[in-house]
C-alpha cells in the first residue's frame, strides 16, 4: 500500500509542472495571471464538484457541517492555493519550468519542516535535525545548480 501511495505522490508531483505550464500559457493568452488563476480554479471546482457527487453520495447532506468549521479552515487553503497558482503563472515565463518548480518546492519543504517542528495544525512533531537540515541545504544547492545550468 505504501508503494501505491508513494507512486501517487510522485504522479501528483509530476502534474504540477504540467499545470504550471498550461496555466502560464493561459495567462499569456488572456493577458492576466489573475484571470488565468480564476479560470483554472473555476474549471477545477466544477470538475471536483462532479467527482464529489459521484464519489460521495451524501455530498449535500453533509454540507451543513461546513457552517460549523472555523473561518480559517474554509478560506485559508483556497486563498493560499491562489497565491501558489498565481505565483507559478507569474514565475514560469521568467524562470522557466524547472527553476519555478524547484524554487517553489524548496519553499514548500521549508514550510513543511516548520509545521513538523512546531506541530502546527495538530501535526505530530518531527523535530528539525541534522539530516533534515542537510536535505534543505541540498535542495538550496539544487536551486543554484538549476539556475546556473
Amino acid at each position: 500500500m505504501l508503494i501505491l501511495l508513494l507512486l501517487f505522490g510522485l504522479f501528483a508531483g509530476m502534474v504540477i509542472p504540467l499545470q504550471t505550464s498550461i496555466n502560464s500559457r493561459l495567462g499569456l493568452r488572456l493577458k492576466s495571471p489573475f484571470i488565468s488563476s480564476a479560470v483554472s480554479f473555476f474549471v477545477g471546482m466544477v470538475f471536483l464538484f462532479i467527482v464529489s457527487l459521484i464519489a460521495e453520495p451524501y455530498f449535500f447532506s453533509e454540507g451543513a457541517r461546513l457552517f460549523s468549521l472555523p473561518l480559517w479552515m474554509l478560506i485559508g487553503g483556497g486563498c493560499i492555493g491562489v497565491v501558489y497558482l498565481t505565483a507559478n503563472i507569474l514565475l514560469l515565463p521568467h524562470l522557466g519550468s524547472a527553476l519555478t518548480v524547484v524554487v517553489t518546492l524548496l519553499g514548500q519543504m521549508i514550510m513543511a519542516l516548520a509545521i513538523d517542528q512546531f506541530g502546527w495544525f495538530r501535526v505530530p512533531v518531527h523535530e528539525l535535525n541534522g539530516p533534515r537540515l542537510l536535505g534543505i541545504l541540498l535542495m538550496l544547492a539544487g536551486v543554484f545548480v538549476v539556475e546556473r545550468f
